[in-house]
């Protein structure tokens, strides 16, 4: 953009919103009235610091992906892009969760270091992305079409930034004045035929001499995968076609209450009209159901999104710039039929059922096949930002300053069908007879129920719709009712910002920059009022609102100290800190340090310490409590696989021969197991923040002989102290019964008859703490040759070390998590591109080390492992080998100035190993790998 003539005309460049970054290396020219060639300057804002300065390499860890880096892979969304960075983490909410019905199902969430999404700070433009109630940034709402490089800063920043920059910041930076039109159009599969997914955008714009408009939309869709159809999630222990069935059937079952545990059970032959015990036969497995069968493995998705960016310049020396964007986000999940059962429920049949085939109280078993469950979210996302800018100089000192507003909505709408209304069950399967029209009541003669559908649970199902069974929907308009969440956050932010330099030191600029900030975020979730109730088969929970406000104020100053001589070409010192006054919880201050030394023009040396700290969430402080049936529960107490079976404290509360129960009601055949009653986890206001330190050092060296070829080479260590942690089910008990804490017992209680944990109670609290620490090696090379231009990205990630503790109790000893499940130690992404005249390629691998995995005695190939990372306890493991996946796109600039690309990720159609341990999945395998070749062809073209 062109300025008027103006004294300030040079320092205008500098007027950019706090947090916002310009290109790496780009300048931008001015006109100067006597006629002059342009002025170009380039001393840009880069993630991590509020000074502008000249050298893009500060003394942070910063990795730039640019438009190219982004338009030459295979994957279409921001957030597909940033999981394949190697300091990226597991997926906070994987695509293959299906069972996750939260909030944030649906959305993407970035996590780097395996730390939590929601200790890494997700920015646009430098300014802060809306946040759920739970503490989370959805990346999803950000069309790809619209981003001009994202910069992932790989430390912690909350001197600069404030809460949640602990593991560090991801910085979207969108186009701007952009001048014409673009179309682009995405489509692609994968080879089984599922998953698509289909992207089209549109980018236009326009630049004055006084000021641009650019504004991008986007239409994205992803289709589901069902479970059924892939090896690894079609049954839970992927090659045993048994280990996935579950006893709960869609065709029903029964026996006599208060039958001994190993009485059989009975469900109705097929073709009968199941009303008399001679149309039951004891049990088999072909009357059990496989609740993959109805599964999705990756949800479908579809979102709409409109963005826009504009600026005018005012005056000379005032701009005004603003943000304006729009998405909207729906998502869907289906699982199978709940798995019913009456004694979960209180809805034994009655014994003067017209549908008892006995005459007397039994109990019953039945999945709802015939209806299965859904959630259906359904997101809207406003965001808005205003600014003004500018500079101003004070003798030959210029300063850039800007003051503005953020203002960011969410609108959450969430339908959940195919879970049953409790007391309409109760009723349906109570007592009934025969009126004298013939048809069926609930009720007796002598006291009927209104509008009550008397049910057969063990007719209809694969028969159609016969009458009084599932499949008739008069039963199921009686048995199921829709039930209605909502669910909404607001953010609002007003910013003040001012830097410059205030005098020059022989070695240069000292450069400052100081600003305040308020920020209240406010927000809630109000589930039906079925679910709050516990009338239904959905998991219980309470309504979430809560809001909190702060004030903030930061410095940070750039000092150089040595500048131009022998092994100190450049030596400069940057130190920042930060002061936030919460309503919660008070006030906090972090500092941050850091060096940045040249002893010679090809090597650079760098260094940060960095205090930080994450403020409690909405959810932590106000969330009311909600239910859910615990995966991976271990009972010390079992009989056969409890750690404690046997000892005195176990004996006082349960039998000798106590088996605990998996859903079913059946015992376990494994140490852990899913839990057949729901525990309530809840909120509490009382949080303290986290708080963390953080270290890096490193080099970057870029040889001047071999030109092109940079390499770099940081090490990190990052530990969080009074961590936000939800107590566990099984840490309460293990510290109950096996480090014999008497009062971790007093929140929870046994069933007097079976002896199964059956209400428990588990909260948030401040306590423990997590330390990682590794290596991050980049490479990067470009050389041009007569065959064309070739280049290579290698970053790697190596974590030495990941451990974390939740108890402040000195006796327990500290877990280890690192080389265990999707904890891996190593990822790794190599990319090798090639470019020459109209043509292009690029080839990328993606790799994860193998991990330990747990294990049944049929595949521990570590069946007696004993180290460190176990504290000397025996337990069984089975490693897993490394993953790689490789990926090819080949383009062509055609002449009618068009783009056109196709490819495939995972070009080879590799499988990871199975994981039983399931990781950010529901299932035996990964939730972070890939589930198969994905074939695209994109196209693009441009006006």
């Amino acid at each position: 953009m062109q300025f008027k003539t103006h004294k300030l005309r040079d320092a205008i460049t500098f007027a950019l919103v706090a947090g916002a970054t310009s290109v790496a290396g780009t300048g931008v020219a001015f006109a100067q009235d006597s006629g002059q060639a342009a002025t170009t300057l380039d001393r840009i804002e880069v993630t991590g610091s509020r000074i502008r300065q000249v050298d893009i390499e500060t003394s942070q860890p910063v990795l730039m992906i640019s438009r190219e880096d982004i338009e030459g892979q295979g994957f279409s969304t921001v957030a597909d892009i940033l999981q394949n960075v190697s300091a990226v983490g597991s997926p906070a909410f994987s695509r293959a969760s299906p069972l996750t019905a939260n909030q944030e199902a649906g959305g993407s969430y970035v996590d780097l270091r395996n730390l939590g999404a929601q200790r890494t700070l997700v920015l646009v433009n430098g300014k802060r992305l809306g946040i759920s109630t739970n503490g989370y940034q959805d990346v999803s709402t950000i069309p790809s079409a619209v981003v001009e490089r994202i910069e992932v800063l790989k430390d912690g920043a909350s001197s600069i930034y404030g809460s949640d920059a602990m593991a560090g910041v991801i910085n979207i930076i969108t186009r701007k004045n952009f001048d014409g039109a673009e179309v682009n159009a995405y489509y692609g599969q994968y080879s089984d035929g599922d998953g698509t997914t289909q992207n089209y955008d549109f980018v236009t714009g326009f630049s004055g001499d006084r000021g641009s408009v650019t504004i991008a939309a986007e239409y994205h869709q992803e289709d589901e995968v069902w479970a059924k159809d892939r090896w690894f999630s079609e049954n839970t222990r992927p090659g045993v076609p048994t280990s996935g069935l579950t006893t709960v059937g869609q065709w029903g079952n029964w026996r006599r209450q208060g039958a001994a545990a190993a009485d059989p059970w009975y469900a109705p032959n097929r073709g009968s009209d199941a009303l008399d015990e001679s149309d039951f036969h004891a049990q088999t497995n072909d009357d059990t159901s496989r609740s993959s069968d109805q599964m999705h493995l990756r949800t479908p998705q579809e979102r709409r999104s409109l963005f826009a960016t504009a600026d005018f310049e005012i005056t000379d020396n005032v701009r005004f710039t603003s943000d304006m964007s729009y998405n909207q986000r729906d998502s869907f999940r289906q699982i199978a039929g709940y798995p019913l059962q009456s004694v979960a429920v209180d809805a034994e049949m009655h014994a003067d059922s017209v549908f008892n085939p006995v005459g007397e109280t039994i109990d019953w078993r039945r999945r709802g096949w015939e209806v299965p469950r859904s959630t259906q979210s359904d997101l809207t996302t406003w965001r808005f930002t205003a600014a003004l800018e500018g500079s101003f100089d004070v003798g030959d000192r210029y300063f850039d300053w800007d003051v503005g507003t953020l203002y960011n909505e969410t609108d959450l709408k969430v339908v959940n069908n195919g879970n049953f209304y409790i007391p309409h069950v109760q009723n349906a399967v109570g007592a009934s007879f025969v009126n004298d029209q013939g048809q069926i009541v609930c009720g007796t003669p002598e006291a009927p129920i209104a509008d009550c559908v008397a049910w057969n649970p063990f007719a209809g199902f694969g028969t159609g719709a016969v009458e009084h069974s599932l499949d008739d929907p008069r039963v199921q308009n009686y048995l199921f009712k829709t039930e209605h969440a909502l669910g909404g956050t607001e953010t609002n932010s007003y910013f003040a910002n001012l830097a410059g330099s205030l005098f020059t030191l022989p070695a240069g600029d000292l450069g400052f920059a100081v600003g305040y900030e308020y920020r209240k975020e406010q927000g809630g979730f109000t589930p039906d009022a079925i679910a709050q109730s516990g009338d239904s088969t959905n998991l219980a929970s309470g309504p979430t609102y809560g809001t909190y406000a702060l004030d903030e104020f930061y410095g940070e100053l750039n000092i150089p100290v040595l500048a131009d001589m022998p092994f100190a070409q450049e030596l400069t010192i940057n130190v920042a800190s930060r002061y936030s006054d919460y309503n919660t919880f008070g006030d906090t201050t972090n500092n941050k340090f850091g060096f940045k030394w040249r002893p010679f023009n090809d090597l650079m040396v760098r260094g940060t310490y960095a205090e930080g700290f994450r403020a409690p969430t909405i959810s932590n402080l106000y969330g009311g409590g909600s239910q859910t049936f615990t995966t991976n529960f271990h009972d010390p107490c079992d009989s056969v696989y409890g750690d404690a079976r046997g000892n005195a404290r176990c004996l006082q509360d349960v039998a000798a021969d106590y088996r605990q129960l998996k859903q079913g009601f059946v015992p376990t055949d494994s140490r852990a197991d899913q839990t057949p009653v729901p525990f309530t986890n809840g909120s509490n206001p009382y949080l303290e923040p986290e708080t963390s330190e953080s270290k890096n050092l490193g080099i970057v060296y870029s040889p001047s002989y071999v030109e092109g070829l940079s390499i770099g080479v940081d090490w990190w260590n990052i530990e969080i102290k009074d961590t936000v942690v939800s107590d566990t089910p099984n840490q309460m008990l293990f510290d109950c019964y096996v480090a014999l804490i008497e009062s971790r017992c007093a929140g929870f209680t046994r069933d007097p008859v079976t002896g199964i944990v059956d209400d428990l109670t588990y909260g948030y609290r401040n306590a423990g703490f997590t330390n990682t620490e590794g290596f991050d090696v980049d490479v990067g090379y470009r050389v041009n040759t007569d065959y064309g231009r070739f280049g290579l990205q290698w970053a790697t990630t190596y974590v030495s070390k990941y451990e974390m503790k939740a108890t402040n109790d000195e006796d327990i000893p500290v877990s280890q998590y690192n080389g265990f499940g999707s904890y891996f130690r190593i990822r790794s992404n190599l990319n090798l591109n090639w470019s020459m005249g109209d043509f292009a390629a690029n080839w990328g691998t993606r790799y994860y080390s193998g991990t330990k995995d747990s294990c049944y005695a049929d595949r521990c190939n570590i069946p007696e492992y004993q180290a460190p990372d176990t504290q000397g306890e025996v337990v069984s493991y089975h490693r897993v080998g490394g993953t790689t996946f490789h990926d090819l796109q080949v383009s062509w600039n055609a002449p009618w100035n068009a783009k056109v690309s196709v490819g495939a990720n995972n070009v080879f159609d590799s499988y990871g190993p199975v994981m039983h341990s399931q990781p950010n999945s529901n299932y035996a395998y990964y939730g972070g790998y890939d589930i198969g070749r994905f074939v695209y062809m994109k196209y693009q073209q441009r006006f």
